[in-house]
């Protein structure tokens, strides 16, 4: 699902660009649509005055950023615009995945639905039992990193000064990943490296939303999270962005949207 906000969109407000996964449109009773007005991209930008475009899809890694920079048009446009970008993945990178990650991503396509529905039944009673495993994860914390330095050096390339957001992992307690994430501090200390490298502020999803996930208030399914939790990365995502020198007024280097559009291509 690519999805926007129903902001304005206004050449006169800068926007808040939000790469993500899920957790940045799922409440505690599933999936919800991006002007929600308490999923936590449109809680921040509410704070500054700004609008939103949320280009999001459950499942998605640091891959998939790269992919929506450099294959999106609705990306394209919004970067001129965009007064910060955040990468909010990394959670999907540092989950065990036992069965290939392409293998899941390919179970929509099988036919007949009647072969699919047997594949997928089979897929999610491996899943949670090999999952204890930890091993492997669905991207490594090497690859989690070529994407997000790829996906930052592009943005830098067309908008030097334009403020970067990263995140490191939120924590679960998902019987569908067996409540195993061994492959979290791994992921944590690579994005932290590299983000120390860029000079990239980094929002730690885990501090913001763990005493959320273990309550009664967050997502049955365990992983996504209750209205407290985005009220809290809310709240650490705006301490991070006017750390980076955001503010309601902070200017924008715009350029022509055609620059971005051919630059990705």
């Amino acid at each position: 699902m690519t999805s926007s906000d129903s902001g304005s969109g206004s050449w006169e407000r800068p926007v808040l660009l939000v790469l993500a996964d899920s957790l940045s449109y799922y409440g505690p009773k599933g999936g919800l649509p991006s002007d929600h007005p308490d999923i936590w991209p449109n809680l921040v930008a509410r704070e500054l005055g700004w609008d939103v475009e949320l280009v999001a899809r459950i499942g998605w890694t640091s891959r998939d950023v790269w992919w929506a920079l450099t294959q999106d048009p609705r990306v394209w446009s919004a970067i001129p615009r965009a007064g910060a970008v955040v990468f909010a993945v990394g959670g999907m990178d540092s989950l065990p995945s036992p069965l290939p990650t392409a293998f899941r991503e390919q179970l929509r396509y099988i036919r007949p639905p009647a072969l699919r529905r047997l594949v997928r039944s089979g897929y999610q009673w491996i899943q949670p039992r090999l999952s204890p495993l930890g091993w492997p994860v669905a991207l490594p914390p090497r690859l989690s990193v070529e994407y997000l330095e790829n996906s930052r050096a592009a943005l830098a390339y067309v908008r030097p000064s334009l403020p970067v957001i990263g995140t490191l992992p939120s924590v679960h307690r998902s019987e569908a990943y067996g409540k195993a994430h061994s492959g979290r501090p791994a992921a944590v200390a690579a994005i932290s490296a590299w983000a120390e490298q860029e000079n990239v502020p980094l929002v730690d999803l885990a501090e913001a939303v763990r005493a959320n996930i273990f309550s009664d208030q967050a997502n049955p399914d365990g992983i996504h999270w209750g209205w407290d939790a985005h009220t809290e990365v809310a709240d650490a995502m705006l301490t991070a962005l006017r750390a980076a020198g955001v503010t309601q007024n902070s200017p924008r280097d715009q350029i022509p949207a055609d620059t971005v559009s051919n630059g990705a291509e």
